[in-house]
């Protein structure tokens, strides 16, 4: 374990600074890139993100100036605003070569956008940096409409969660759960989870820039999804979270509609049995109850389902559908470890006091890179569970540094949290 850590700290305080980009071409600022010659240039949402919540684990450990990587880490929030009109849509991810006309879908309500995660690194950067958001305020009003955008045209009105609009570009990419699906029909708990942390993160903003009343109403909304979350996610029967089937015909009898009639149904949505590891981010999110979270909790702890040697699998082995292959466009989540699946799920095991299993993950999270770095000089996009094999991807580094912030916290030492 001591060599495997000392491994992982040589390789990142190494190489973290290929993650930075200088602007030029579409960007009007620098930015952070996942890493890697398939990623060599472009800026991604989720991953600009938690690349960040590692980026400042690094800094605080080589005791480098963060000064020098604000541009870059405040770049990837304002080059996503420059892309933003007053509607609200913004795109998932954007290469430097771009054209600024392909950034737009002909229908931006049909179609995916940049997951909720913008205000979480927005507020992430400013309680790092003492709590001040003035850098924010001139470009806030396009922070509130990308928000207002998913409140308005991605939200299902009778269950009040939040759906994809197809099964592109999704995150979790090949998520079985929306891949393949009808479009406008997954309610994923994964899209439900982050937009619980995006209210929150509004409310934060706001009340740092002074507009106590919108703090208010995105404390509101973010209440009422969790209710929402708790109703129709949540699965009694198997003690987990999981995504939910909104393609449900309309309640309508104005053509008759004799045989449903007499007894039309009274769900508004149905649950989807399937174990990917997204349920573990209700308790990431402060979604679950004492109750929810023990039962989830207990689902890490099945080895022929999620527990594997590398960490957590992100679909069940028990799953039909469950293969772990090297792909790309789709990538691959279908089994496969995924460091940041390892992480959020760490996240939520310790958030509700399950010491043990986030200690196990943190281990098998720092062997299985540590090993990586010993045999191959480099960190892989995504890992084979029950051997640790690296899959695809040399040179991958994005959320994978957060491993640092794992480590960090298994030796007792203070950590930096995401928002």
């Amino acid at each position: 374990m001591e060599a495997y850590k000392q491994a992982l700290r040589d390789y990142i305080k190494k190489d973290y600074k290929q993650m930075y980009r200088e602007k030029g071409g579409i960007f009007p600022y620098g930015f952070l890139t996942p890493g890697s010659a398939s990623y060599a240039d472009v800026l991604w949402d989720w991953d600009s993100y938690f690349s960040n919540v590692a980026l400042r684990q690094i800094l605080a450990e080589t005791g480098d100036d963060p000064r020098e990587a604000r541009p870059y880490e405040r770049g990837c929030i304002l080059n996503w605003l420059s892309f933003a009109d007053a509607d609200g849509y913004i795109p998932i991810v954007v290469d430097r070569r771009s054209d600024p006309a392909s950034l737009r879908p002909a229908d931006i309500y049909r179609e995916n956008m940049h997951k909720p995660v913008l205000a979480q690194h927005a507020a992430f950067l400013v309680k790092q940096e003492g709590g001040s958001a003035e850098w924010l305020r001139r470009d806030f009003e396009k922070l509130k409409a990308f928000i207002g955008c998913y409140m308005d045209h991605h939200r299902h009105k009778e269950t009040g969660l939040y759906y994809w609009q197809t099964d592109k570009m999704i995150g979790v990419d090949n998520d079985p759960c929306t891949f393949y699906r009808p479009d406008g029909s997954s309610a994923s708990i994964y899209l439900n989870c982050l937009m619980v942390k995006e209210l929150e993160a509004m409310a934060y903003l706001c009340e740092r820039l002074g507009n106590g009343e919108a703090a208010a109403l995105y404390s509101g909304e973010r209440e009422r999804l969790i209710l929402s979350i708790r109703e129709h996610c949540y699965d009694e029967r198997d003690g987990f979270f999981y995504s939910v089937d909104l393609n449900l015909r309309p309640v309508d009898f104005s053509h008759g509609e004799y045989y449903h009639k007499g007894m039309p149904r009274h769900w508004s949505c149905l649950i989807q049995r399937i174990d990917v590891w997204s349920g573990f981010m209700a308790l990431w999110a402060g979604v679950a109850t004492k109750e929810q979270a023990e039962r989830t909790a207990a689902r890490y702890r099945e080895d022929q389902t999620f527990r594997c040697q590398a960490g957590v699998r992100t679909l069940s082995a028990q799953e039909k559908m469950y293969r772990v292959v090297p792909s790309s466009n789709p990538s691959c989540w279908l089994g496969p470890v995924w460091i940041i699946a390892n992480y959020l799920t760490f996240r939520g095991l310790l958030r509700y006091g399950f010491m043990e299993d986030a200690r196990e993950l943190c281990e098998k999270t720092i062997r299985l890179l540590g090993r990586d770095v010993q045999r191959h000089g480099v960190l892989h996009e995504y890992y084979s569970p029950d051997d640790g094999e690296p899959v695809i991807n040399p040179g991958f580094q994005n959320w994978n540094m957060l491993v640092l912030n794992m480590l960090r916290w298994y030796e007792g030492k203070p950590v930096i949290e995401e928002f």
